[in-house]
């Protein structure tokens, strides 16, 4: 049965006017963006066949242009406008945040995070600078790993907090196996970082860790700055 044949409650766009997107599920949601299904298959009955293949909605949005040109219904204009979507959420989250004291709104910094790191197949290293309010100053992307692991270099983090005349920052990495529980040089790495932040007189407010499954570990939150 098409979906225009359904019941009006029970189609993906209506059900989003009438209840909002956090009421779809992943393969709604996917439905939507894809528009319309390939022969003998709804765009719903092909957004959950995806899903499963992928293993999630989360690592389908990870794919490369190659792999996900190879998924049964999408191709290259379909992987730009995903890809240009979650360019248009992360630039969202940003602004948001720019706006207001991020203290404020803990959970929105986390959701920024994870649109940045979460989709990384290495390690990498960031910081979000903020100045004597609280307010973001820039975001930059620092170092970059292998699978397991980033060098990071405390001076280069010095150099970067001093170009965006930074108070304060929020470091962030993301632990690409999906544990996002922290290491003892994850441990060591960042009260080495928090001293030497001390001396130039800047704050060092969280550092958040984010995993492959969308899982985070806020250094804050378990007392551990």
């Amino acid at each position: 049965m098409a979906i225009k044949d359904w019941d009006k409650n029970e189609r993906p766009r209506e059900k989003l006017i009438s209840k909002g997107p956090q009421a779809l599920s992943d393969a709604e949601l996917l439905a939507i963006f894809l528009r319309t299904g390939i022969r003998g298959k709804t765009a719903i009955d092909l957004a959950r066949e995806l899903i499963q293949q992928a293993g999630s909605l989360n690592k389908l949005l990870q794919y490369n242009l190659e792999q996900f040109c190879q998924m049964k219904g999408l191709g290259i204009a379909k992987y730009t406008q995903i890809r240009a979507t979650l360019e248009i959420a992360r630039r969202y989250l940003l602004h948001q945040l720019q706006e207001t004291n991020i203290l404020s709104k803990p959970e929105q910094t986390r959701q920024y995070l994870l649109s940045h790191l979460a989709h990384e197949e290495r390690e990498v290293f960031a910081c979000i600078f903020l100045n004597n309010r609280n307010h973001i100053l820039g975001f930059e992307t620092l170092f970059y790993g292998t699978i397991n692991a980033a060098t990071v270099h405390i001076r280069e983090i010095m150099k970067s907090a001093i170009r965006h005349n930074a108070a304060g920052l929020i470091l962030a990495h993301n632990h690409p196996s999906g544990n996002v529980t922290p290491s003892h040089a994850d441990k060591k790495l960042t009260q080495q970082i928090i001293q030497a932040m001390q001396y130039m007189d800047m704050r060092v407010l969280d550092h958040m860790i984010i995993g492959s499954n969308h899982q985070t570990y806020s250094f804050q939150e378990h007392q551990l700055i």
